[in-house]
């Protein structure tokens, strides 16, 4: 008897051998937002926009001081009521992360009174924090203002490091000195602080004038 050999074509080769899917690719932030910071009155809308939430006044005070004072989120998550003196001269002392310089910030009148009231709501010693008594982690302080952006109707999509540079530019846009704006965002080197002053419009509001 002859035995008869039958060539069998394997259609089950390895997908991972064959072909290499490709790496998605994240987007560039210029594709997901047209810039990395707020206008004074976009931070204004989002302010009005978290007071209208469940934790509206965690919420919007949370954003004022962040940009106040152009906190990073860690240290909106780090900040305790210790570094909050609420006499007559109401300062909060500022504890930098990355190797940062620490500072002592005047509170205005508006945001003194707003950490007045989140105090009388709270009871731990953190100054924010969730539903569930504890201190925020920086992906949920993220989530909650993007949450908030889009509650605003904002195009684009809004993270908490933009109130930061909300608040550089604004300082710069008002006049004041590079230096002065490197002392309160706590950059130990200038060159971080004059991206808001090479941005600025005053720099040319004498240019042409006679």
């Amino acid at each position: 008897m002859t035995a008869h050999l039958q060539l069998v074509q394997l259609n089950n080769l390895n997908q991972s051998v064959r072909t290499k899917r490709p790496t998605p690719r994240r987007p560039s932030n210029t594709e997901l937002r047209p810039r990395e910071y707020l206008t004074p009155s976009e931070v204004k809308t989002l302010i009005s926009t978290a007071r209208k939430g469940r934790y509206g006044q965690r919420d919007a005070t949370l954003i004022l001081v962040a940009y106040r004072h152009g906190l990073r989120a860690v240290e909106l998550c780090d900040l305790e009521w210790s570094q909050v003196e609420f006499d007559r001269a109401a300062t909060l002392h500022v504890r930098r992360a990355k190797n940062g310089k620490p500072a002592a910030h005047p509170i205005r009148g508006d945001e003194l009174r707003a950490l007045r009231e989140l105090q009388r709501q709270m009871s731990g010693g953190y100054v924010f924090e969730t539903e569930r008594g504890t201190p925020f982690n920086t992906n949920a302080v993220n989530r909650l203002v993007k949450r908030i952006g889009e509650r605003a109707g904002f195009p684009f999509k809004v993270h908490v490091h933009m109130l930061r540079h909300a608040c550089g530019y604004a300082l710069a846009n008002a006049g004041h000195d590079t230096r002065a704006i490197q002392d309160w965002l706590g950059h130990r080197a200038i060159q971080h602080t004059a991206r808001y002053t090479e941005l600025s419009q005053e720099r040319f509001k004498d240019f042409w004038r006679t």
